[in-house]
């Protein structure tokens, strides 16, 4: 969460606790979005149970899905408060949502959230409004799927002006779209939602973006809600040196009962309660993070495209020696800041492209897939070792740890 990537931070804006009354499955998220936003649009295929709800209100944000219709679980994270309040707040504007659009570097000498001449320090971060306050247009519509478009400018931390064009297609796909992409066959008696975005940035300006004066990225963030019994899972490729290519000290060292790095997997506890963030660099990146709700008998899976050798930009809010080698992936745990307050509860799973010097008219494309599963234990138990050779026991082990 980009309004947390700073340590000590006391001036986020708190959503209260849930209370009674509030949305409890995704046709009430569904009928309150709509009553607060003026442009929802349901995604859903015929005779399929899948639901997702975007709106252009948050420049082509998913805010939730089901993979049961409208009585359905809702896996995203709303704020609720701050979407009927119909205000906007300072910094950012953390409406929710489980995949939003993006664009890095966050912080360092060419930082899309710092003014030029100003310090990295909290008072002076603001979400650019292309990507917090815009709303994006539909520009075009079918069955199951919708495309937004919105052009617009971002000056960076070194002075340099982006003229950039964003479109954003948001796909539902259907079961046999699901088996193909995760190459396995799903266990019978899986309930199941998943969607495709496929993601462009145009330069529109009349000059070739360079690494000296900055390159943005398309970054892609989810918000979801957490659970005493929920555990991200981020794979990497092992190696000698996979450990150090694995962040984990963003706001201090995550404590090792909340982390757990084996050979090629690690587990990160996913309950809202002790903030932290991690990060996975290019080199040892796979696609198919994901988490495991043993609460609520539900798996996320994040499918999305890593270059190896792609220049990542780093976000740290400190001036850079190698702006260029960020991370791939990142995961993220809410909890209080020093001041008592907190944004959320949730967690977030966040997957970047790769940097790239476009010349003027030249696209940069960016693909993720969300996709969550419901069913009983065995089905899951399946499933997650299909993924990722990982047994559920292992994962209620992870979080018995004190």
């Amino acid at each position: 969460m980009a309004c947390l990537l700073s340590a000590g931070i006391a001036g986020c804006q708190t959503a209260p606790d849930k209370q009674p009354g509030k949305p409890s499955n995704f046709g009430e998220d569904a009928a309150f979005l709509s009553q607060h936003l003026k442009n929802v649009v349901v995604l859903q295929l015929p005779g399929d149970s899948s639901r997702v709800a975007v709106t252009g209100d948050y420049q082509a944000r998913v805010m939730t899905s089901s993979a049961s219709g409208d009585a359905g679980n809702s896996f995203g994270w709303i704020n609720y408060d701050l979407v009927a309040s119909g205000k906007l707040t300072p910094h950012i504007n953390a409406f929710g949502g489980e995949e939003r659009f993006w664009l890095g570097p966050e912080g360092g000498q060419y930082a899309l959230y710092f003014p030029p001449g100003k310090p990295y320090e909290f008072e002076h971060w603001q979400t650019p409004g292309m990507i917090d306050t815009a709303h994006y247009a539909v520009k075009s519509q079918q069955a199951g799927e919708v495309t937004y478009a919105y052009d617009g400018t971002i000056q960076n931390h070194a002075g340099y002006t982006f003229n950039i064009g964003v479109e954003r297609t948001v796909r539902l796909l259907g079961r046999d779209a699901i088996a193909q992409r995760l190459q396995v066959q799903l266990p019978e008696g899986l309930r199941s939602v998943a969607y495709e975005t496929e993601n462009s940035i145009t330069n529109k300006g009349d000059s070739a973006w360079q690494e000296q004066t900055g390159i943005p990225s398309i970054w892609l963030l989810g918000m979801f809600k957490p659970s005493d019994q929920t555990a991200v899972v981020a794979p990497f490729r092992p190696g000698a040196d996979s450990r150090k290519l694995i962040t984990d000290d963003y706001f201090g060292k995550i404590p090792a009962q909340n982390l757990q790095v084996k050979d090629s997997i690690l587990l990160f506890r996913a309950d809202g309660k002790a903030r932290g963030k991690l990060g996975i660099a290019p080199g040892i990146a796979k696609s198919g993070a994901g988490s495991i709700d043993l609460a609520n008998n539900s798996i996320t899976v994040l499918l999305y495209e890593i270059w190896p050798e792609g220049k990542y930009v780093n976000s740290k809010w400190e001036e850079q020696k190698e702006p260029y080698k960020g991370d791939a992936v990142n995961c993220y745990n809410d909890g209080p800041l020093a001041d008592g307050t907190q944004m959320g509860p949730f967690y977030e799973v966040e997957s970047s492209s790769d940097a790239v010097a476009l010349k003027p008219g030249e696209a940069r494309h960016y693909r993720q897939v969300t996709m969550h599963f419901e069913g009983d234990r065995a089905a899951l138990q399946a499933l997650a070792m299909q993924l990722w050779q990982l047994p559920l026991d292992s994962v209620q082990q992870f979080l018995q740890q004190k």
